[in-house]
């Protein structure tokens, strides 16, 4: 199963190499987006570990699907980052 993060089209760290980067400019461009992607999440403890990434790729599906402001997007794990 492939595996995503979410992130911003303007954030210009890339989160799956400069996570704490990526984050600190997330949290001040005020999109919070591990908040959004955790209230919109559908998971449990009882999820086995493929359940808990299949609900996590949905949430993450979902956010850009709907995408309300217009900033978000997923990049794959593994991708070469551009």
């Amino acid at each position: 199963m492939a595996n995503y993060l979410l992130t911003t089209v303007d954030n210009p760290h890339d989160p799956r190499t400069k996570f704490d980067e990526w984050n600190a400019w997330d949290v001040h461009a005020g999109y919070h987006t591990l908040a959004l992607l955790g209230r919109i999440i559908n998971t449990s403890d009882d999820l086995s570990g493929p359940d808990q990434e299949l609900a996590i790729n949905q949430a993450i599906d979902d956010i850009v699907r709907e995408n309300v402001s217009g900033m978000h997007k997923k990049v794959q794990i593994g991708e070469v980052a551009s």
